[in-house]
């Protein structure tokens, strides 16, 4: 990918030096980071290339910011150097009004990229050895810390004791993502071995992903407990509208006022959240409440599900997808000889062993779906006691400011006319997000070098022809990532974030930036699901195919060349998408 691609926020009527939250200052998005802070983007940044992260399609608040100073910029470049990747330093972001733009940090020399290489092979070798292990200690650790901090009442904190409190959930942030990149880098070189080992066979590279497929997973966990609840209001009388009339807590109100057989759904929708509600609608973002705190997302779930002809089966979708990864192995064997063969049952059994597809989805419920919420939890009592207008100002705020507040070194008041400019601020730049340019500055080989960029991002040659494609002409035939078998027609549905997910009709293609945990409900729904961005190891590539549901990734452009209600036919396996009809 050496040259060939410069893209600049000219293009989007901006500038190449962003504007920030107002009142923002450098020092505000200052942290401890292993090779490279998180700022805001500048002309300095534009010799290299940047990709729009698609985790957080809403933009992030100030408060928000913190997942790129505790997670990009401290956990994955920590990762990367202790287990050195060999092409990769780990991922740094970059600001551009509200949105991140991440980007590889690339090594400086072929010495140390040899070296590195050196190192890794070694404790590659240990880490996947004891990976089972080294995983369950380190889901131990995050679940006890999480149940400490769930057990606290940050109102029944005083002052002091409140400060230290949030203080400590910041902390339990912070080493959550050293888990959560300690364990995947690990996992992506391992896979990305299989894949080359896989190449260098002749083998279909749409296969891999297949081979692995078929593991129960925890979000599955949550996706039965909604499907079980929709057959429970089906028995109850209660149709799709019943659930959606309003905010969460009115529905569920008024369903217990009404005693009877809604009342006892209610109850059981009630214990539900208390087993399944310590999750956010979007990845470690701590301005989105849990669903304890707004029932209404998964409200909109079992809605959806009631107005389906025939429930979802787990059992014969497990079994289909187990079937077909069992079918896809022997063809292989079938395929190899004599050593060849023993290199692929090799590999193949270690990558089942330490399965990157059925931790992504695993490690999600342990990480990224909940360790903001105790963040938030202080958070919002802080901003309560300080006299804020809405809780939910504490967001709003820089880390700097909230700490400050939380600990008495300064007031609210002043700032409380900065919380309403930011408010708007956020707005402003939520609603230029289908705007902005999906990639920034100018490619080169070291690009793909990072494992998550290449594997769950999908960044490379086929994605940024996509982009530079669609800016200059009319797409009607797009193509990506081959990521789950199978062809469907239907109409296109085009989601800029999870808010949307209501509009999901049975038969819908879902066209996104990508998917997030949140979003796996709908693969109930949707007939195919089409995303800019997402490699083999992306969200909707793996749930795709454990759903058997037609998935292509990596298109680029989707969102700007499809439109809201397109006649589309996608072809998951050949990574083909058509506009039929418009």
């Amino acid at each position: 990918m050496s040259g060939g691609l410069s893209t600049h926020m000219a293009q989007s009527g901006e500038t190449a030096d962003a504007e920030c939250y107002p009142g923002f200052r450098p020092e505000y998005t200052e942290s401890a980071y292993a090779v490279e802070p998180f700022r805001p983007y500048g002309e300095q940044d534009e010799s290299r290339l940047w990709f729009l992260d698609f985790h957080w399609p809403r933009g992030l608040t100030p408060l928000g910011l913190l997942v790129n100073q505790d997670g990009y910029g401290w956990g994955s470049q920590l990762a990367a150097e202790c287990l050195p990747l060999p092409g990769s330093r780990g991922i740094t972001q970059r600001l551009i009004g509200t949105h991140t733009y991440a980007a590889a940090i690339p090594v400086p020399s072929e010495h140390e990229h040899r070296a590195r290489m050196n190192r890794l092979r070694s404790g590659l070798n240990r880490f996947l050895d004891e990976f089972p292990e080294i995983w369950a200690a380190r889901e131990a650790e995050i679940e006890q810390w999480w149940q400490r901090l769930l057990s606290i009442d940050p109102a029944r904190l005083d002052t002091a004791e409140l400060a230290d409190h949030l203080a400590e959930t910041r902390r339990f942030h912070r080493r959550a993502f050293e888990i959560h990149f300690e364990v995947m880098y690990p996992l992506l070189a391992n896979h990305l071995a299989f894949r080359r080992l896989c190449d260098s066979l002749g083998v279909d590279p749409a296969l891999v992903g297949v081979l692995l497929q078929g593991e129960h997973t925890r979000v599955m966990d949550t996706d039965r407990a909604l499907w079980g609840l929709a057959k429970a209001a089906r028995r109850a009388g209660l149709a799709a509208a019943r659930l959606t009339v309003g905010p969460g807590d009115r529905v569920l109100a008024e369903l217990a006022a009404a005693g009877g057989a809604r009342a006892r759904w209610a109850t059981a929708f009630g214990d539900f959240l208390w087993a399944y509600g310590h999750r956010a609608e979007g990845t470690s973002d701590v301005a989105l409440p849990s669903w304890l705190e707004d029932p209404t997302p998964p409200l909109g779930r079992i809605a959806s599900f009631l107005e389906l002809p025939a429930e979802h089966d787990f059992d014969a979708e497990l079994d289909r997808a187990r079937k077909e990864r069992d079918a896809a192995a022997d063809a292989v064997r079938g395929s190899l000889t004599g050593r060849d063969q023993r290199l692929f049952d090799s590999a193949l059994a270690s990558c089942r062993a330490a399965n990157f597809p059925k931790w992504q989805d695993d490690h999600n419920v342990s990480i990224d779906l909940r360790i903001a919420l105790p963040l938030r939890r202080a958070s919002l009592e802080i901003a309560e006691r300080a006299g804020a207008d809405r809780r939910d100002d504490a967001v709003f705020l820089f880390w700097p400011e909230l700490i400050a507040i939380a600990e008495g070194r300064s007031a609210y008041g002043p700032l409380r006319g900065l919380v309403g400019e930011r408010r708007d601020f956020f707005e402003r730049w939520r609603g230029r997000r289908s705007s902005l340019p999906k990639v920034l500055g100018t490619a080169s080989d070291a690009d793909a070098q990072d494992p998550v960029l290449a594997e769950v991002f999908g960044i490379d040659r086929t994605l940024l022809g996509n982009i530079r494609a669609a800016a200059t002409q009319i797409v009607t035939r797009l193509s990506g990532v081959p990521a789950a078998r199978g062809t469907a027609r239907g109409r296109a549905r085009v989601l800029t974030d999870a808010e949307g997910l209501h509009r999901l009709r049975p038969g819908d293609v879902l066209v996104c930036e990508s998917t997030s945990p949140n979003w796996t409900p709908a693969f109930a729904v949707i007939a195919a699901c089409v995303c800019d961005a997402g490699g083999i190891l992306s969200h909707a590539a793996i749930v795709g195919r454990e759903y058997g549901v037609p998935t292509v990734t990596a298109v680029g452009s989707a969102t700007h060349c499809i439109r809201d209600g397109d006649e589309v036919e996608v072809d998951g396996t050949s990574g083909v998408v058509r506009v039929l009809k418009r």
